[in-house]
């Protein structure tokens, strides 16, 4: 049996995440460009539309290396064109599943969502409650784990609750972490400083992941190991998916199995 972590050295280590983030994301901006010659091998799928969701009081600024990479491996890739993310205003959650109505139309099928930190919230909203237009849904350090829950004192909750007056989305019913009726893949870092990791993951199913990478919470929208997973994700067949399994040379880039479920 092990001891419990000592509060204060947990304290120490949030601070200590969330002053680095910056600079941890930029080190995974480096590392983007010394590892795209292992990324162009990245598996490539059918065609379909992909919806790109941003986090908290980002644009779509904040996803267009993700977008361009997405684009490059040939997917029908759009941004959401709602401009800063504030939170789940009422134009927000009237908007987004007209959206996926109308890329599905578009495109002939269901789409496919990523959405990063908030976004990823919406995401499996979306997934809730239009199922039908939504293929698959990818979670980038979404603490919806929190759904429903009294908020932490991560950064990412503090910065959530100034909004909070503008927000018409009311509480999931039991919740965000439980199954989807789509596929799902929950990434999560134990080294991001903006949200509580633990909050990032689901319960595991037949078609409901947890992946953990090393990322940062900033920096997942262009991290190596996050890129290569999603067009891996993406590249599953609508019948025939099947849960991540990294290739031996990129095996460097996500955490062992005993490292996940370390405090």
């Amino acid at each position: 049996m092990t001891d419990a972590p000592d509060p204060r050295t947990a304290g120490r280590r949030r601070t200590l995440l969330a002053a680095t983030e910056p600079v941890r994301a930029a080190a995974s901006a480096g590392a983007l460009a010394l590892s795209y010659p292992l990324l162009r091998g990245a598996p490539r799928g059918e065609p379909h539309g992909v919806l790109v969701l941003p986090g908290l009081l980002a644009s779509d600024v904040s996803t267009v290396t993700l977008r361009r990479w997405l684009r490059g491996l040939g997917y029908p890739v759009v941004g959401w064109e709602l401009g800063r993310n504030r939170g789940p205003t009422k134009e927000i959650t009237d908007e987004l599943p007209r959206l996926v109505e109308r890329l599905a139309e578009q495109h002939e099928g269901p789409v496919s969502i990523v959405g990063q930190s908030l976004g990823g919230i919406y995401a499996r909203r979306l997934a809730l409650r239009v199922p039908r237009l939504v293929r698959q849904v990818l979670s980038l350090g979404s603490p919806f784990g929190m759904a429903g829950r009294p908020a932490d004192d991560t950064p990412g909750a503090r910065a959530y609750a100034r909004y909070r007056h503008l927000h018409a989305v009311p509480r999931a019913r039991g919740g965000l972490a439980g199954g989807l009726p789509v596929p799902s893949t929950a990434v999560y870092s134990r080294w991001d400083g903006v949200v509580d990791w633990r909050a990032c993951r689901q319960q595991p199913g037949p078609r409901a992941e947890n992946v953990g990478v090393h990322a940062s919470h900033l920096g997942m929208g262009h991290d190596p190991a996050v890129l290569w997973l999603v067009a891996d994700r993406l590249a599953q067949t609508r019948d025939g998916w099947a849960p991540f399994t990294p290739p031996a040379r990129l095996r460097f880039l996500y955490p062992r199995e005993d490292d996940d479920t370390a405090g």
